[in-house]
């Protein structure tokens, strides 16, 4: 394949298993994708405060779209930032913990989580763990929060008031586990490739987007190939160009081996 092409990929279920194990076939695909002259990138709904794992960038990547396409990197430099408004997401605060629900806030920087509303809930657990320093409480830095989207815990929560209070400002991506992601509205992985494609003056069907859960469906949509994990969500699987192995199954390698592009 001689275009030069962009690549971009989920990061949960999709580089790595959900134990954090990136097979040693896909580093061996990223290091050919690149070694050939493709571009690749991390495409993640983490925001960016929340992806540090140096495993990941040990790999080596041109660049990272994060938080659900509001934030963009290419060649180690922020090119593209949305920030939300301090005063929507007080209001925003307010209105989901009326109906119950428990916010993450996440930004480019860090992450803010009350300790009072997860105590040791396994998703504040995960946060602690993976984000250390990074993760600030929303009490102790009311008013001075940085971030372009957040996440609540939606078990027990009055979901559907909630979302039509908040309709206008946010797109809502609801996940199986009790988990809806708020991201401002336009805004998902799709968008970021577009823009990526944008920034770069590249076509947006030499584009590759590999992923496995809702959030995803956007990207899948979005560029010349999608393509969906083995272990990934049957929604995912229907929007996608072709459906290659699991994760632990070398899924990338072998898409990639499929569409020559290493």
């Amino acid at each position: 394949m001689s275009v030069r092409k962009a690549i971009f990929f989920d990061i949960d279920g999709t580089l790595w298993d959900w134990n954090n194990v990136i097979p040693k076939s896909t580093v061996q695909a990223l290091y050919s994708l690149r070694k050939n002259g493709h571009l690749t990138f991390l495409c993640s709904g983490r925001s960016r405060a929340y992806i540090q794992n140096p495993r990941l960038f040990e790999i080596g990547f041109d660049g990272v779209v994060s938080g659900c396409g509001t934030m963009i990197e290419y060649g180690g430099k922020t090119v593209f930032y949305k920030k939300l408004d301090t005063e929507l997401v007080e209001h925003t605060i307010h209105t989901v913990r009326k109906y119950g629900m428990r916010p993450i806030l996440e930004g480019r920087e860090y992450l803010y989580m009350d300790d009072n509303e997860f105590g040791k809930d396994n998703y504040g657990l995960k946060l602690k763990a993976e984000v250390g320093s990074r993760l600030l409480t929303i009490g102790g830095e009311w008013g001075r929060w940085e971030i372009s989207k957040l996440s609540c815990a939606t078990e027990d929560a009055d979901q559907e008031k909630c979302y039509a209070e908040l309709d206008s400002y946010y797109d809502y991506m609801i996940h199986d586990i009790p988990v809806t992601e708020f991201v401002p509205k336009g805004f998902h992985k799709g968008t970021g490739i577009a823009r990526v494609c944008e920034i770069l003056d590249m076509d947006i069907g030499d584009t590759f987007a590999f992923g496995d859960s809702a959030n995803d469906i956007g990207m899948i949509r979005a560029a010349g190939i999608g393509v969906a994990m083995g272990n990934g969500s049957e929604d995912v699987k229907l929007e996608a160009d072709y459906v290659t192995t699991s994760v632990t199954k070398d899924g990338i390698w072998n898409a990639c081996r499929y569409f020559d592009l290493i």
